[in-house]
C-alpha cells in the first residue's frame, strides 16, 4: 500500500512567459544569476517537504542548460547542504549520469555525502539522453549511440557496485581496468579499496525504468536496483503489462513481490476547487513541458510538423498536438479536489498492492516556486494524511 511520497524537482528556474505561444525554447538564455537562483529555489522546496512530513525530495542531475530547465549539475554536494537544512528529509538521486562520470569518483562522492548525512541520501543511476550533455563529457548518449551507451553504462555500475560491497576489488572490462599494474611503493597494485566507503549497505538504488526491454530489467534485477517509472506512465492500464513484467524478472532473480513492488510511481499532481480550475492554472506547464521534452522524443507519435509547430508560438494550437485535458484523461496528471486525487491515488493502490511510494506534486519545467509550495502544502495536509495513516 502508498504510504510514502516523494516529489522530483528537476532543476527548473522560475520562468517568464511560458506556454505554446511563448518564448521558443531554443530562444531561451537566461543569465547566471538567475541560472543559479535554482539552489535557494531547492532549499525552498525541500525544507517546506521536511516540514510537512514528505519522505524524499528528488532531483536530477543536467548539464548545460541555459534554457532554465535542468539546471542542477551536481547532485550530491547540494544534498549535503540540504540535509543540513532539514531533519528527516531523504534526498534522491533522480539520476546521477554514469556515463559523465569516472564510475570510482561517484562511488567516492555517493559514500562521501551518505557519511555526511548519515544515511539520508538515495542512489541513483542512468544512462543520460541529453546529447548535448553526455556526448560533450565523451561518451555517447541514448540518441547518439543507444548499443554503446548502455555498455558502457553496465560495465560502470559493475564497477560502483564492487566498490560499495567489497573491502577490495579489482575488474577487468572492455573500457576499464581497475587498478593498472603499475607499482606502488614496493609491490605491483593488484586491489582497490574505496575510501571511504558507504556506510549504510547495501545502497538503496534506482534506476529509471522507461522501456519493457528484458535485457535491462535483467541487469536491474541482479544489481538489486530498484525502478521509477514517471511521467504517469504507469498509470494507465496499458503500463499494466510493464509492471508485471518486472514484478516476474524480481521473481526470476528470487524476490517476490506483489504488484508494483521495487517500484516508485510518479504523477503530476495539481489541486484545485474542481478539475475545470485545476486544468485551467496548469495548462501552460503543460504546454511549456512539452516544448522542453517532446523534440528529445519524450512525447510519441509527434510527426515533424507538430514538432515544428512547438517552436513557432501560437502555431502549436493548431497543431493537432496533446492537451492537458488529454494527460488527465490519460492520467499522467491527477488534478481537482483532494478528494478527487486522494480517489485516483487509491485506484492506482488497488491496482498494484505492492507499490509503497509515489512521487507527485506540480513542479514540471516552468512551476513557479510559490504555485510548488503551495502545491504541496495542499497535497500534504489535504491528501497526504489519508494514505500515510494507513500505516497504523
Amino acid at each position: 500500500m502508498i504510504t510514502k511520497f516523494g516529489s522530483l524537482y528537476a532543476g527548473h528556474v522560475d520562468l517568464e512567459g511560458i506556454g505554446f505561444d511563448a518564448t521558443p525554447v531554443n530562444d531561451r538564455r537566461l543569465s547566471n544569476e538567475k541560472l543559479a537562483s535554482v539552489f535557494p529555489k531547492a532549499e525552498a522546496i525541500a525544507t517546506k517537504m521536511d516540514e510537512l512530513g514528505f519522505d524524499t525530495f528528488w532531483a536530477a542531475e543536467h548539464h548545460f542548460q541555459h534554457e532554465g530547465y535542468e539546471c542542477i549539475p551536481n547532485l550530491l554536494m547540494m544534498y549535503v547542504h540540504l540535509a543540513h537544512l532539514t531533519k528527516t528529509l531523504k534526498f534522491g538521486c533522480g539520476f546521477n549520469v554514469n556515463p559523465m562520470w569516472h564510475p570510482l569518483r561517484l562511488a567516492e562522492d555517493y559514500a562521501t555525502a551518505d557519511i555526511l548525512t548519515k544515511g539520508r541520501i538515495i542512489f541513483g543511476v542512468a544512462r543520460g539522453y541529453h546529447t548535448r550533455e553526455v556526448d560533450t563529457f565523451g561518451v555517447p548518449s541514448t540518441l547518439t549511440d543507444s548499443d554503446a551507451n548502455r555498455e558502457i553504462f553496465e560495465e560502470q555500475v559493475e564497477i560502483i557496485m564492487k566498490a560499495f560491497n567489497e573491502e577490495s576489488f579489482s575488474h577487468k572490462g572492455k573500457h576499464y581496468k581497475l587498478p593498472p599494474a603499475v607499482p606502488y611503493r614496493g609491490y605491483t597494485l593488484k586491489e582497490l579499496t574505496l575510501v571511504p566507503r558507504p556506510l549504510t549497505i547495501p545502497v538503496e538504488t534506482y534506476q529509471p525504468l522507461v522501456s519493457a526491454s528484458q535485457p535491462a530489467m535483467d541487469f536491474m534485477a541482479k544489481h538489486g536496483i530498484k525502478g521509477i517509472i514517471g511521467g504517469g506512465a504507469a498509470t494507465g492500464g496499458a503500463a499494466d503489462g510493464l509492471v508485471k513484467q518486472w514484478q516476474e524478472t524480481l521473481a526470476k532473480y528470487g524476490r517476490e513481490t506483489e504488484l508494483g513492488g521495487d517500484l516508485i510511481i510518479g504523477i503530476a499532481t495539481f489541486i484545485d476547487d474542481t478539475e475545470e480550475k485545476a486544468i485551467g492554472r496548469a495548462k501552460r506547464y503543460f504546454e511549456e513541458n512539452m516544448k522542453m521534452f517532446a523534440p528529445l522524443g519524450f512525447v510519441r507519435g509527434l510527426s515533424d510538423e507538430q514538432l515544428t509547430a512547438l517552436g513557432r508560438g501560437s502555431e502549436a494550437y493548431s497543431a493537432g498536438l496533446p492537451t492537458m485535458e488529454d494527460a488527465v484523461r490519460a492520467g499522467a496528471w491527477m488534478v481537482g479536489p483532494p478528494e478527487r486525487v486522494s480517489e485516483r491515488l487509491m485506484e492506482l493502490q488497488d491496482r498494484y498492492p505492492g507499490l509503497e511510494e509515489m512521487n507527485v506534486g506540480a513542479s514540471v519545467m516552468s512551476t513557479e516556486q510559490s504555485v510548488v509550495l503551495d502545491q504541496l502544502d495542499l497535497f500534504g495536509k489535504e491528501v497526504m494524511p489519508t494514505f500515510k495513516n494507513q500505516r497504523k
